[in-house]
Order: C-alpha cells, then structure tokens, then sequence
C-alpha cells in the first residue's frame, strides 16, 4: 500500500507578518476606523444643533424617503457611468498606439506626459475649463468662425462630464496602456497569421487578453468620478445636487452631520458592490478561458 503524507501544516510566519502589519495598521485607522464612525454617527441626532449619542433610525427615515435623496443618487449613478463610458472610449485608442504602435523611449515619455497633469492642483485644472467652455469662451469662438453657437456648455451636464474627463482621463490611458502593454505579442501575431483582421483581432484577442486591465482602469474612473465633489459644483453648477453635494448642503442645514452620513454610508456600500461586482466578473471570464 502507498501512503501518502498530509500537508504540512503552515506555521505562524513571523517575517511575512512584520511586513504585513504596517498595511493593516494604516488600513484600520484611516478606512476601518473612520468608516465605523460614519456609519455610527449616522444613528445620532441633532438637537439644538449639538450631535448626541443615540441609536434610532430616523435619519435613515428621512433620507431614504425623500425624492431628492434619490434623484441624486440616480443622477451621480448616471453621471458616473456615462463618465466611464465615454472615458474608456476615448482612452483606448491612445492606449492602444502606445501599447503597439510606437517604441518603448516614445511610450515611457507619453506615460510621463501622462502623469503631469496630476502634478497640478485639480481644482486648478477645472477653473481653467471656465475660459474654453465659457459662452464668450475659446471653443464657441472657433465654432463662430463657422457659424455655429454660441452654446452653453457650462453649468451643465456636458460641463460635469468634462471635469470628470479632466480628472480620470489621464489616468485610463495609463492603466489601459499597462493593460495592452503586457499582451503576448506572439498571441497576436497567430491571430492574423490565422486569417484574423486587424479589428476582429482587437476584439477576439486584444481586449479578452488585456480584459483585467481595461475592468480595473474603468473602475478607478467610475469610483473618482462617483465621488467627485469639484466637477459638478463648478462646471455643473450644482442644480440638480448629486450625491457629494447634497452631503456638504446636509450639513449646512441645521449642522445635520448624521444625515450627510447616510448619504456617505449609501455612497461607500454602491461603491464597494460595483467594485466588487466587477472585479470578479472580471476574473471569473479570465479564470474560465
């Protein structure tokens, strides 16, 4: 008879442990911690202005049954998507050329070009779209010139999604670059030496391989964008409020601190359901190939 041995049983590690605790550390006091408290407070009440400690739902009550709470958690839903979409659009072409269609030296000084824009203040960034998207601005004076406009373009949607772009466009075509970048090229080779256009190459072998990537670099731009407070305040003019804006007039409203935590709490959990949702859509399709 053959016998076989059991696995050995792992051991406490101490070294892996010491490189590991750091990160725990910083993640409990600076996402756990705060996180904790946001969702506690938002069982407190305010009474002549002054939070005090209690466990009732009645913020909840309140926020959850007003047609305002979900106007604008549908509209900074929309926002956001329409955001993503139209951003990873647009970043894969860029990404793409940089991926396969220029040299290593031009790569890395494009991904460094990149990477500037987030050397400046953002708010910075969007004050700067007032002078080009103005009514007197640069880009209804070049429509003038053919004899379209001038259109309003600010204190609208079109302004929100700008921003958006302002703040995560840059940032896709880094990660989407990445993404393509670490594609076997003997992989796309055989697809076209197989009879494989170049666009159904795109589609049948580029985009499944780099799959992970592209999911990932959608995500961080849906959760900047779902987030932002400075595009639809500035650009957007702030009517209808999406979802950060109506925390900061929450808490304008009578010093209404639990409240806005509702706001904050509902946020995190669409947040982290989407991210969670995606990612393992994501890597359930790579693991099953």
């Amino acid at each position: 008879m053959s016998s076989t041995k059991a696995p050995a049983r792992k051991g406490f590690n101490g070294y892996a442990a010491t490189w590991r605790f750091p990160i725990i550390i910083w993640q409990a006091l600076f996402f756990l911690g705060p996180l904790i408290f946001m969702v506690a407070m938002s069982f407190f009440l305010v009474k002549n202005y002054r939070m005090e400690e209690a466990f009732e739902f009645k913020n909840w009550q309140k926020m959850l049954t007003r047609g305002y709470f979900w106007d604008s958690y549908f509209l900074t839903l929309a926002l956001a998507t329409v955001s993503t979409i139209v951003t990873s659009v647009l970043a894969f072409p860029a990404a793409f050329a940089l991926a396969f269609k220029v040299s290593p030296t031009v790569r890395r000084w494009a991904l460094f070009l990149l990477i500037i824009p987030f050397f400046t203040s953002y708010l910075v960034r969007v004050f700067s779209w007032y002078v080009i998207l103005a009514e007197s601005g640069v880009v209804n004076a070049l429509l003038a010139h053919i004899g379209l406009g001038p259109y309003t373009m600010l204190n609208t949607k079109f302004g929100t999604i700008v921003g958006y772009m302002t703040l995560t466009l840059p940032l896709v075509v880094v990660l989407q670059t990445f993404a393509l970048a670490n594609i076997d090229r003997n992989l796309v080779q055989a697809a076209h030496n197989l009879g494989c256009t170049p666009w159904r190459a795109v589609y049948r072998v580029i985009m499944p391989l780099a799959k992970t990537g592209l999911v990932v670099a959608a995500l961080f731009c849906f959760i900047l964008s779902f987030g932002d407070f400075v595009s639809p305040y500035y650009l957007g003019g702030s009517k209808p409020p999406t979802l950060p804006i109506l925390i900061i007039d929450t808490t304008k409203s009578g010093q209404q601190w639990p409240r806005a935590a509702v706001v904050a709490v509902v946020m995190m959990v669409t947040l982290i359901s989407i991210a969670f949702a995606a990612l393992a859509l994501a890597y359930r399709k790579r693991a099953s190939r």
